[in-house]
């Protein structure tokens, strides 16, 4: 059974950064697709960033130039490196595991970034 652990959110100001990070576990990380998607309250869940098994990235238009997505298979870790954040940055952010395989998703427990103006 796949788990994901989400670690590294908090309340930065504006301008600001923070590292999300994401421990997997439970099958072969380096087969998954992995993504970070965020939801602020009262919208929809929303895809922020995702890389392949083979490093290719995508990130939303919103926070291209600013977010930058990693993933480390040895350590069965995918990271967000967010800067020049702004208040509507805020939100909880989800890990999220994608099989090709099986087609099945997988979700961490979420974290929440909070961005101050």
């Amino acid at each position: 059974q796949v788990q994901l652990v989400e670690s590294g959110g908090g309340l930065v100001q504006a301008g600001g950064s923070l590292r999300l990070s994401c421990t997997h576990s439970g099958s072969i990380f380096s087969i998954y697709t992995m993504g970070w998607y965020r939801q602020a309250p009262g919208k929809q869940r929303e895809l922020v960033a995702r890389i392949t098994s083979v490093g290719g990235t995508n990130y939303a238009d919103s926070v291209k130039g600013r977010f930058t997505i990693s993933r480390d298979n040895a350590k069965n870790t995918v990271s967000l490196q967010m800067n020049s954040l702004k208040p509507e940055d805020t939100a909880v952010y989800y890990c999220n595991a994608h099989s090709l395989l099986t087609n099945n998703d997988y979700w961490g427990q979420g974290t929440q970034v909070t961005v101050s103006s």
